[in-house]
């Protein structure tokens, strides 16, 4: 796969990851209210989802992926629920400065990347773009070297667009010195995550 290929589909993918979404409004609302560490563990779970994505796509088995509509349902409802139930805990919880007890255990991250992971394999506009999007990429000798080319070009776009997004959150919350104002914040944040969450779910409705 040539370098100008390469370079279209890079343009092409950044404006679909850097478009505004539930994943993008979550790392920044993750950021604000539990350090940069849970902003980056979502991106990370995120960045897995569209892998194997692509593998299933750029090997042609993402027919098979839009067949499981019944387990992409399910799984696109669990992450919506428990996005929702993180909206409920920021509006309810007493606001905790940051530089404190704002972190996460490793178990809380655990389950951030397990819902990043479980949200992007339950959207069904991931194989559509794929599939859109890979035939002018993927020919007939398509190979092993080609998905690292292009899962290459992903890896560089998240870390681009992800951190990009995880930076800003995270001078917003290192100005946090207030408990009203961390309360504010987080119902601010937590609004962010309500309105993901629900929009998963009037997606998941409508498709």
């Amino acid at each position: 796969m040539d370098a100008s290929a390469l370079l279209t589909f890079a343009l092409a993918f950044f404006v679909f990851a850097a478009s505004p979404g539930p994943d993008n409004m979550t790392i920044v609302a993750r950021t604000v209210s539990h350090g940069a560490a849970s902003g980056i563990v979502y991106g990370l779970g995120t960045l897995c989802g569209i892998l194997v994505y692509l593998g299933l796509a750029a090997f042609g088995l993402s027919m098979i992926a839009q067949e499981m509509g019944l387990v992409m349902t399910v799984i696109r409802y669990a992450g919506a629920i428990y996005l929702i139930y993180m909206a409920y805990r920021l509006w309810t919880d007493e606001p905790v400065v940051p530089d404190v007890t704002g972190h996460e255990s490793k178990r809380d991250l655990a389950k951030v990347f397990a819902t990043a992971i479980a949200l992007n394999l339950g959207n069904p506009k991931m194989p559509l773009f794929y599939l859109a999007l890979l035939p002018g990429f993927v020919g007939a000798t398509f190979g092993w070297n080609d998905y690292a080319a292009l899962a290459g070009v992903i890896i560089l776009v998240e870390v681009v667009v992800v951190g990009g997004h995880v930076y800003i959150a995270g001078r917003a919350r290192a100005l946090m010195r207030s408990p009203a104002v961390i309360r504010r914040t987080n119902r601010i944040a937590g609004s962010a995550l309500g309105l993901a969450g629900l929009q998963i779910v009037w997606t998941t409705r409508s498709n």
